[in-house]
């Protein structure tokens, strides 16, 4: 049994359409996932049995929350209103709309390995869509040699008694419940490759090595993959799987005694940036089985000495800020620290899915359907970004 029957056919006039609301918008979307073969896909990957005689299936529920995430809704309840527009209704064939009750309750019947297929579809449907800009010639991103993934970490704050909410790392409510979810970033599109929800007590890099593995698994082995992030992702066990592998690194140093180890080193001026110095040197920190590549560079701090006119009478050393990385990449260190700022615009896609696509916001008491929910947000966070690549309009993409 199913709820809906085929996507409808919308035929717009300039008379209007009387029936139609300002959800109207997502029609175009609901188009694009059917030409996507959405449901199909899903039901090929999420192997969600139901009862016989049950009305809706999971893929159905994904679909409807998909569209409410885009819509701008951050409950379920919400998401139901947004259904309540005929003419997105009768596009998306829905002959009957399930209530909150009831899709909560199929949310609730998932577990680890429901999440994990979740997970494997956007990954499918990342490459159909990657394949079909390529065959339409809008996109080569298929062919290019090397990508660059950005990897980082969000806060979610929440509300009320959701499992797995707990206390950590939350500098912008100390001491609130929270989820601290990892993402992995495409700069070239923009898109989600891949993203694990996470308990808020979780360190940044716990189970870094493990969802790199499962990344580069979904990744076409023709193209090497450069892993860019902050001093929290400086682990041996990771820079060792992809040199394993031959991929590459642009990490953030964080390092005991990283001053003195730097102060050490012989340094030179930045051609064209005055007052900047840098170096490169090799270094096997404790622990690691070969040495590896850094690169540096500092700029001597400015310091305030009206309060202390005494210490104007000496020549103190001068203190220096520095930046330092860990690196495969052949680059001059200006140039690699440039590259590396280039990553700060991650953020903004990360506020991007939080904010615009509510990724995070639609929440149920149980940590395993909130895991499914928050698939769902970056599957719409991804829709949108792939309408965009496939469009072939540069400033869309832009």
């Amino acid at each position: 049994m199913s709820a809906r029957k085929p996507t409808g056919k919308i035929i717009y006039s300039n008379d209007g359409e009387p029936n139609l609301t300002s959800q109207g918008g997502a029609i175009p979307v609901i188009k694009f996932l059917d030409k996507l073969n959405f449901h199909n896909t899903f039901n090929d990957i999420v192997h969600h049995e139901r009862p016989a005689k049950a009305q809706y299936q999971l893929s159905e529920m994904v679909f409807l929350v998909i569209i409410g995430y885009i819509l701008g809704n951050t409950s379920i309840a919400q998401c139901l209103v947004a259904w309540t527009d005929v003419a997105l209704r009768r596009t998306a064939g829905w002959m009957q709309i399930p209530d909150a009750t009831t899709i909560s309750r199929i949310f609730k019947e998932l577990n680890e390995c429901h999440i994990n297929q979740m997970e494997l579809l956007i990954h499918v449907m990342r490459q159909q869509v990657w394949q079909k800009a390529f065959n339409t010639g809008v996109s080569f991103i298929l062919l290019k040699e090397s990508l660059w993934i950005d990897i980082d970490s969000t806060v979610k704050t929440v509300h009320g008694h959701q499992q797995g909410a707990s206390k950590g790392y939350n500098p912008h409510k100390r001491g609130a419940l929270s989820y601290y979810p990892l993402l992995a970033f495409l700069p070239q599109t923009k898109e989600i490759l891949q993203a694990w929800f996470r308990t808020g007590d979780t360190y940044t890099s716990n189970g870094i090595v493990e969802f790199m593995k499962q990344l580069l698994a979904n990744m076409s082995e023709q193209q090497r993959i450069i892993f860019r992030g902050d001093s929290v992702f400086f682990v041996g066990a990771l820079m060792d799987l992809l040199d394993l592998h031959g991929h590459g690194y642009l990490i953030k140093v964080k390092l005991k005694g990283l001053t003195e180890l730097l102060l050490k080193q012989v340094w030179v001026p930045v051609p064209g940036q005055p007052g900047w110095e840098q170096c490169t040197f090799q270094y096997q920190a404790k622990g690691w089985t070969v040495p590896r590549f850094f690169v540096a560079i500092r700029r001597v701090m400015e310091e305030d000495n009206n309060d202390h006119p005494q210490e104007q009478l000496f020549d103190p050393a001068p203190k220096y800020e520095f930046f330092c990385y860990a690196t495969t990449e052949s680059m001059e260190p200006w140039l690699t620290h440039k590259t590396y700022g280039e990553r700060a615009t991650c953020e903004t896609w990360i506020e991007e899915a939080k904010e615009q696509m509510g990724m995070g916001h639609i929440l149920t008491s149980e940590f395993l359907a909130n895991a499914a929910l928050f698939q769902s947000a970056i599957l719409a966070y991804n829709v949108l970004c792939w309408m965009r690549l496939l469009s072939g309009n540069a400033q869309l993409q832009r």
